[in-house]
C-alpha cells in the first residue's frame, strides 16, 4: 500500500515541494558542466533524519536501484536544514589517501566540512530496513523536502525530515568526485554541493 507523504506548509525556507521540468534541469546541467572539469552523471541523492539527529546521505545510480552509498554526517539534521534555507551549502568530506586502491565513495571515514567549517565525522554504513524503507516511501517524489508521517517521529529526536534531489556527480580523479544538485528552478532555490577528496 502507497503511503501518502505529509509536507511541510507555510514554511519560510525555500526548499518546499518543487515540480520536476527537465528543460530547466538540462539547463542548470549545462551551467554546471562548464564549470567542471570531468565527465557528469545524474545520481539521485536522499538527505534524512529526525530534527534532533544526525543526517543521513544516501545516494542510488537510479530511483529502483539499492543505494551505492549511505553516509551519515555529524550534524543534525535541524541544522543541516537550516543552513540549506541560507541558499548556499558546501559540504567538503576529506580522507588520507592510503595504499589500497579502494573506489573513493568506498572510504568508510570522512572527515566532515560545511561551508569551510569542521562539523566532526561522517562515515559509511551498510543499508538499514529503515533506510530502504524511508526510499521506498519517497519513491513518488522527484524533488522536494517534507516531512515524513507521524509515525516515523521518534519520541526523543522529533520529526523525520527529508530532502530529495538530482544531482550531476562528476569525477575529477580517482581521488576527487563532487555532487552538484541540479536545481529546476535555476539560480533561484538553495544550492548543495560535495566534495569527497582524498589528500
Amino acid at each position: 500500500m502507497t503511503m501518502q507523504i505529509k509536507m511541510q506548509q507555510n514554511k519560510t525556507n525555500s526548499y518546499n515541494e518543487v515540480s520536476t521540468e527537465r528543460p530547466r534541469i538540462e539547463r542548470e546541467r549545462e551551467r554546471r558542466g562548464r564549470q567542471s572539469t570531468g565527465p557528469a552523471d545524474d545520481r539521485h541523492l536522499y538527505l534524512y533524519g529526525h530534527r534532533k539527529a544526525r543526517i543521513t546521505v544516501a545516494v542510488q545510480e537510479n530511483p529502483r536501484s539499492v543505494p551505492v552509498l549511505i553516509l551519515e554526517l555529524g550534524i543534525p539534521t535541524a541544522t543541516f536544514m537550516q543552513d540549506m534555507g541560507s541558499g548556499l551549502l558546501r559540504i567538503a568530506l576529506e580522507c588520507e589517501k592510503k595504499p589500497d586502491k579502494s573506489k573513493l565513495i568506498d572510504e568508510p571515514l570522512w572527515t566532515a566540512f560545511a561551508n569551510g567549517k569542521k562539523i566532526g565525522y561522517a562515515s559509511k554504513r551498510e543499508a538499514s530496513s529503515i533506510d530502504l524503507k524511508i526510499m521506498q516511501m519517497l519513491h513518488a517524489v522527484s524533488m522536494g523536502a517534507g516531512v515524513l508521517p507521524a509515525d516515523m517521529t521518534d519520541p526523543n529526536d522529533g520529526e523525520l525530515t527529508y530532502m530529495r534531489a538530482h544531482f550531476d556527480r562528476v569525477i575529477n580523479s580517482k581521488d576527487s568526485e563532487t555532487f552538484y544538485m541540479l536545481n529546476p528552478d535555476g539560480n533561484s532555490g538553495p544550492e548543495l554541493s560535495m566534495f569527497f577528496i582524498r589528500i
